[in-house]
């Protein structure tokens, strides 16, 4: 989510931003872009009280997921690639 604002409304952009634990990812003079991850419900309220602040630009990825790696330790990423080299 990028933002554009000046003045107080940056500050309380970075307050709101702190208690849905965005992360700042770029900072400029008159914008922030926060990452953001969550539930739908979660995300699409941060963006509701981000658009009252000034102008927004956004991307969404939708719903994303990875397998875990083995609880019992560190995945071996090499694994197997030995095996494929001539």
């Amino acid at each position: 989510v990028k933002i554009a604002n000046e003045g107080a409304a940056r500050r309380e952009a970075l307050r709101i931003a702190d208690i849905f634990r965005a992360r700042v990812v770029d900072t400029g003079v008159d914008s922030f872009i926060f990452s953001l991850t969550g539930a739908s419900e979660k995300v699409d309220s941060f963006l509701v009280l981000m658009r009252n602040l000034g102008e927004t630009e956004i991307a969404r990825s939708g719903v994303v997921a990875i397998k875990r790696g083995d609880k019992r330790g560190k995945p071996n990423l090499l694994a197997g690639i030995a095996e494929h080299q001539d």
